[in-house]
């Protein structure tokens, strides 16, 4: 028989078909990864015919021992960071500027900044970033930086707008009973409480921030991507075209699973439901006061 209500420990059966299946999973795991190396190791045919070395050919891996190439690389990543950095701190700041305004008890200040949620969400990064770069004539360095701060500090806003509307009503009734003003409470006493609980989706809507400024690829930004594939592959030559945007690939998703890791962490110190430390009690058992307010054993202090 199960300790536990919520599961059965699994028949003859259900063994037998999870077991199935897991070997089926591997299976085709097994299979993709070989037809995805049969493809890279496949000799290449141009269209007029000519046939060149696979992708995989040391031939086409013998620049990654130039160390220019990786200064280069590095050169394209710093775009990348003076990037995303500036707009990430942007996003945050138009986050709890449009928190703020939506949550506003005044219609003037709440409806307008509810339309401007709506239509900043509702437009691709990228169109942002040439609306500004078209309308204001700004710099392409400027036009990424607006696009992806308007875009990602809606999205923040209305991450930030769910925090607070989570809290309990208690929470501001009890700012309001001891004083405080509406505003006060809400910067006291609400804010800190969402922004806490809402950090873990922050930190995960910034990643997806420094994934966008490769759209500023677009806006002939040199970010990463930009600089790469364009520089460094007019300097090499075509042919290293797949081992450059490999070293892309590999750069991007360090960034972003290491900002990731850091958002797990962050959700795990963040997670509610923490016990606080303290004595242990049991349903039914007095609790136990020291003179000085302590919980204490027998003949301690008095009984509650």
């Amino acid at each position: 028989m199960s300790n536990s209500v919520l599961y059965d420990v699994p028949g003859p059966k259900a063994r037998r078909r999870s077991l199935i299946l897991s070997i089926i999973g591997v299976v085709l795991i097994l299979g993709l990864l070989a037809l995805l190396y049969s493809a890279l190791a496949a000799p290449r045919v141009a269209v007029n015919g000519n046939v060149t070395p696979s992708l995989l050919d040391p031939s086409r891996w013998d620049i990654f021992s130039d160390v220019q190439l990786w200064l280069g690389i590095l050169r394209g990543l710093q775009g990348t960071l003076a990037m995303a950095i500036p707009a990430a701190a942007s996003a945050l700041i138009l986050g709890v500027l449009f928190c703020f305004g939506r949550t506003s008890a005044t219609a003037w200040i709440r409806v307008p900044t509810s339309v401007l949620l709506e239509f900043f969400r509702g437009i691709p990064v990228l169109l942002l970033m040439l609306f500004t770069l078209l309308v204001f004539g700004t710099g392409n360095y400027i036009a990424g930086i607006v696009g992806l701060a308007v875009y990602n500090g809606a999205i923040i806003g209305e991450a930030l707008r769910a925090g607070i509307n989570s809290l309990p009503r208690g929470q501001r009734e009890s700012g309001l009973a001891i004083g405080l003003t509406p505003v006060q409470t809400r910067l006291r006493i609400e804010f800190p409480q969402a922004f806490r609980q809402m950090l873990p989706i922050i930190i995960a809507q910034l990643v997806v921030l420094l994934k966008d400024t490769s759209l500023a690829y677009i806006i002939s930004y040199p970010e990463l991507l930009r600089y790469v594939m364009t520089f460094l592959k007019n300097y090499y030559g075509a042919s290293y075209q797949f081992s450059l945007f490999f070293v892309v690939l590999v750069v991007y998703v360090t960034l972003n699973m290491t900002l990731s890791w850091i958002a797990r962490i962050v959700a795990r110190r963040t997670a509610g439901g923490r016990t606080p430390k303290g004595p242990r009690t049991t349903v039914g058992e007095p609790v136990l006061l020291q003179p000085d307010g302590g919980a204490g054993g027998v003949g301690a202090g008095r009984v509650l």
